[in-house]
């Protein structure tokens, strides 16, 4: 699932192809949106919130999208060939006289007004590339439920939003606990610095076309699709094992050297990891 910076890049080449620009073509392929026409209206503006995507448009509309897996937006140059999947694929077609954005493989995608915004992101916690970020609440957020295992806690985007399972391991590692350690265990000192070491890493990477957490060359995530190659720091091989709530796990990362705390018993880590340059087009609980 692609991840805040992601999410953001995605926002910002949609805002620059279409903010304040008429649409010329408008094409809503999900039946409940079928007889929607958007042609006509002004794209006012294009603004990401954690993972999700609002569209917002001239009467009061926004048009809300979020990509979850495997969905993604691709804009292209009047003329230009899409490439971005099969025809049966595109969920929405937007289009001015310069550009064409084309939606494909969106799960999510709702037409609202745009006072009704709440309805489908209110749930979210401080964005951390947002306007509302707040790394007090975030904090409070992250630290309301002690017992939560610390990456769990920092997927859930009712805490801060933005975080996917990339940055948790990462995070994690630079912390020096592990996924599994009870967030309430974390010390004082390490907790403090935590919102601000989120941001930071996701304001680094939001402009890279390949997220770096290392800033080494060839080699840009510390444990994350790394398993079971020598950790960076102290060459003990990394570990992978799935973390979650059993409806939701993903791989996670960790060293077991540089990383202090409780994690799986030896025999339920996988073997072997994913590429650790994870691609940017599209590289909890609630997202």
């Amino acid at each position: 699932m692609p991840e805040g910076d992601t999410v953001w890049q995605s926002a910002r080449r949609l805002h620059t192809a279409l903010a304040g620009k008429i649409l010329t073509r408008s094409d809503l392929r999900v039946p409940k949106y079928a007889t929607a026409d958007l042609t006509g209206r002004t794209i006012l503006d294009v603004t990401p919130r954690g993972k999700h995507i609002l569209t917002r448009i001239e009467g009061g509309l926004t048009l809300h999208s979020h990509l979850k897996m495997d969905g993604s937006w691709k804009v292209y140059a009047t003329g230009a060939r899409w490439t971005g999947g099969p025809a049966h694929q595109i969920r929405v077609i937007l289009g001015n006289p310069d550009h064409t954005a084309v939606g494909y493989r969106l799960p999510v995608l709702d037409l609202l007004r745009t006072t009704d915004e709440d309805r489908v992101v209110g749930h979210l916690g401080p964005d951390l590339l947002g306007p509302d970020w707040d790394p007090d609440q975030a904090l409070a957020n992250l630290l309301g439920d002690p017992a939560r295992p610390l990456g769990e806690a920092l997927l859930d985007q009712r805490n801060l939003a933005g975080i996917g399972n990339v940055y948790k391991s990462e995070l994690c590692f630079l912390l020096g606990a592990t996924p599994w350690l009870p967030i309430g265990a974390l010390p004082a000192d390490r907790a403090a610095k935590l919102p601000s070491l989120a941001k930071k890493l996701l304001e680094a990477n939001r402009d890279r076309p390949v997220r770096s957490t290392t800033g080494r060359r060839g080699q840009d995530l510390f444990v994350y699709g790394r398993a079971p190659r020598p950790c960076l720091r102290c060459h003990t091989s990394i570990r992978v094992a799935d973390q979650g709530d059993g409806s939701r796990e993903r791989p996670t990362y960790w060293c077991p050297h540089c990383q202090t705390g409780p994690s799986p018993t030896p025999g339920t880590p996988r073997t072997g990891g994913t590429p650790s340059r994870t691609p940017r087009s599209n590289p909890t609980p609630p997202s």
